[in-house]
């Protein structure tokens, strides 16, 4: 009969139960996890990410949130060698998928996309999450609105349209650009701010999407709008519509004859769309880092930024800690343009 690994049988008089030896009835009496260390003492925990990691995206597939996604995705499985998979969790105005990141498992296997809604949805009551409800890890990309006009509008440059929404009494301009409270209109809320104007001066005509509001403004049913510039560049292309300014702190590279409202009115004020990678709430120290590295790594990459400018993508690269900071002032900026546009609860 083979001799039992886990202890030896030595000589013993007839009627008394068989004796371990020393070093084997150590092992036993110290348990199987620490029997296993004192083993194989070098053996350590997996190096993250030990699987596949889920990458979650609170918008439809097939949209620019999406695109973005799907190539950050391509990109970190190539440089951490594990399978990143885009699931599109949409719903509730983005509610469905900033909640799937929110209550992940915070082990760094299910990361997800924020996106400027999240500075957005808890000042109209839809839900409570807000930034601070993640794990930063990095910005990774923002799209500024942009100010535009008809093509045969007067007005060659902002500054001539400034002066001229200045003059006029309320209401007399009409805009679009989304529904009323969506970004491009809380970014034009703020400009109008900036100006000394009310949330109401400029008549504003919702749309359910830019694409519906360049149409408003190809065919003369407004006077200007605002949008990013890439959901402007087909009726910009076909000389429709003219750019006037962006609201963003440099030129974007793809628009760069477009000069910024700091270039052309002095006026340092930026908004737009903006998309970053986050974490759930208690995300180890060791997987920030890991995803971090990571994606400063991605936003180098010549694949990102060739992919990003040939679609108009303004990136815009933040650590964790930056992020964060700029969350916070995102948040404040859209809860101070809703309550202008009597849209804040509480």
């Amino acid at each position: 009969m083979p001799e039992d690994r886990h202890w030896t049988p030595v000589p013993r008089p007839a009627g008394r139960r068989p004796r371990l030896r020393p070093a084997r009835r150590r092992l036993l009496l110290m348990g199987p996890g620490l029997a296993l260390a004192a083993v194989a003492p070098g053996l350590a925990q997996p190096r993250y990410p030990a699987r596949p990691v889920q990458l979650v995206v609170p918008w439809a597939a097939g949209g620019g949130t999406d695109a973005v996604a799907r190539m950050i995705a391509s990109l970190l499985e190539r440089d951490l060698g594990q399978p990143f998979v885009v699931v599109n969790r949409t719903g509730g105005a983005g509610v469905v998928g900033h909640a799937a990141t929110a209550t992940a498992r915070p082990d760094g296997h299910t990361i997800g996309m924020l996106t400027l809604e999240i500075a957005m949805l808890h000042w109209i009551g839809l839900t409570e999450l807000t930034p601070r409800s993640y794990t930063p890890i990095a910005l990774m990309n923002q799209d500024p609105a942009g100010v535009l006009v008809n093509a045969s509008s007067p007005y060659e440059d902002v500054a001539g349209l400034a002066k001229a929404l200045q003059a006029a009494p309320p209401r007399r301009f009409k805009g679009s650009g989304s529904g009323r409270g969506g970004s491009w209109h809380l970014a034009f809320v703020g400009w109008l701010r900036t100006l000394g104007l009310g949330a109401d001066h400029v008549l504003w005509v919702p749309v359910e999407g830019a694409s519906l509001g360049m149409q408003e403004l190809a065919a003369g049913g407004v006077d200007l709008a605002a949008c990013s510039l890439p959901e402007g560049k087909a009726m910009i292309d076909a000389r429709r519509v003219r750019p006037l300014a962006v609201m963003a702190p440099e030129r974007i590279g793809a628009f760069a004859e477009v000069p910024t409202l700091k270039e052309a009115l002095g006026v340092d004020y930026a908004a737009g769309l903006w998309r970053g990678i986050a974490g759930p709430p208690g995300l180890p120290e060791e997987v920030r880092q890991v995803l971090g590295a990571a994606l400063a790594r991605v936003a180098r990459a010549e694949e990102f930024t060739a992919f990003m400018a040939a679609r108009g993508f303004g990136t815009s690269f933040a650590d964790a800690a930056g992020f964060a900071a700029f969350m916070d002032r995102s948040d404040a900026a859209m809860g101070q343009a809703l309550r202008d546009v009597g849209l804040a609860k509480g």
